[in-house]
């Protein structure tokens, strides 16, 4: 048994350090593979957010500069209106007879 250990020492020396470096160890090359996956994650989410507050800027850009944008996002957004208008709301949408009869 010694000799079958003594004869393979080096393959189990190689074997062993692979297995430490490629998944036991703490900064094994699985936990690497982790961390830049979720790196990837978080860097399309600091773009997200990045876009995001672009469009708020500008948005809040031209609200600063345009008095009727309040009004503009006032009617589009909550659906508020003069009090000399009608609102219609149209819709893709098909209602079933049993959702035209509960109203």
């Amino acid at each position: 048994m010694l000799d079958l250990l003594g004869h393979y020492k080096y393959l189990i020396t190689i074997v062993v350090g692979l297995l430490l470096v490629g998944v036991i160890d703490d900064n094994s090359m699985l936990r690497r593979w982790q961390y830049s996956l979720e790196i990837s994650r978080l860097e399309e989410e600091i773009a997200n957010y990045n876009t995001q507050e672009q469009a708020a800027t500008e948005q809040l850009q031209e609200l600063r500069r345009n008095p009727k944008a309040i009004e503009r996002i006032a009617r589009e957004r909550y659906g508020m209106k003069a009090a000399d208008e009608d609102i219609f709301v149209l819709t893709d949408e098909e209602i079933s007879p049993r959702e035209s009869d509960s109203e």
